[in-house]
């Protein structure tokens, strides 16, 4: 980096063998987190969930920039202070560069962008998916929408809260995961809005379908016991899990399971790609139709 914050924007020299990748993620309060969660907690979800995006195209984060309204009555030393310090610590995490940004008053908004180089032609995508690939997620599958659960207080899992919390509030972005699986993934997706949402979107860009098999869901174990009558629709459709869902072809098979029997990468074969047929649905579970109420968060939807 050239230039950082001070000026009327930042000076960035980017490595001339790789390509940059940009997102750009926006949380709004009572939407993307509750109004009673701390300044702590909003900074470092803020932060994580937009690296879930660089590890879904295998690249190095490497700046950001925070736009921030925040309504008068956070517009504080204590509030800012706690934010800042949440902040910080995810970005020492992963060490990269906060290089500029805003602040105005308003509803309690943050929008982060975020940068990454990738290797010249090494991006992970969407579109690469192939007939025959097999469809794995890593981690565990539900643990964000039972948080979600938790905090309003629509469920009793009260014995697993301190690990859920912290799923929701600073969920583990994949980003050496992304990266060691630039040259085996066909495909990838960080999984925000629910698995057969994202999963939807692979197959479209690939104009593929997707089978998925609930009996090899990730969930954790006390998720499986505590909430068995939830965890597989949470699992399926709860998002804001931020794991990745990637397609691997049969030729990759071997290295995967090489990597996931070292202990190297926790990854689990949930589904396989099959060809797009227009009779049925992008994906299946079971061999039964995922159901639009099935498919995840929609913003816009009531």
């Amino acid at each position: 980096m050239a230039l950082g914050i001070g000026d009327d924007g930042a000076v960035i020299d980017p490595d001339p063998a790789m390509q940059l990748v940009v997102a750009t993620d926006t949380l709004v309060e009572s939407v993307h987190f509750p109004a009673d969660a701390s300044a702590e907690q909003i900074a470092t979800r803020a932060l994580c969930v937009n690296l879930s995006d660089m590890a879904a195209m295998g690249a190095r984060p490497k700046w950001f920039t925070l736009a921030l309204t925040i309504p008068s009555d956070k517009a504080n030393a204590q509030w800012l202070g706690d934010f800042s310090r949440g902040l910080a610590e995810v970005a020492a995490e992963f060490d990269i560069a906060l290089v500029g940004g805003d602040t105005t008053a308003g509803p309690l908004t943050i929008s982060i962008t975020l940068m990454a180089e990738v290797p010249t032609g090494k991006a992970l995508k969407r579109s690469g998916a192939k007939v025959g690939d097999g469809i794995y997620v890593t981690g565990h599958l539900g643990d964000g929408a039972a948080a979600l659960a938790l905090i309003t207080d629509n469920t009793d899992i009260k014995d697993v809260s301190g690990y859920l919390l912290e799923r929701f509030y600073r969920p583990r972005p994949m980003v050496e995961e992304g990266i060691a699986l630039r040259d085996i993934a066909s495909a990838c997706i960080d999984i925000s809005d629910g698995l057969i949402a994202d999963l939807e979107h692979i197959c479209k860009a690939s104009g593929v379908s997707a089978k998925l098999y609930t009996e090899n869901l990730p969930i954790h174990p006390d998720m499986a016991e505590m909430s068995s009558q939830h965890c597989v629709s949470w699992a399926l459709s709860g998002g804001d899990d931020y794991q990745l869902c990637f397609t691997v072809p049969p030729s990759q098979k071997k290295k995967i399971d090489h990597f996931v029997r070292l202990g190297e990468l926790k990854a689990t074969l949930v589904g396989h790609i099959e060809p797009d047929k227009e009779s049925r649905e992008l994906v299946t579970v079971d061999g039964q139709s995922a159901t639009k109420k099935n498919r995840g968060y929609d913003h816009f939807g009531q």
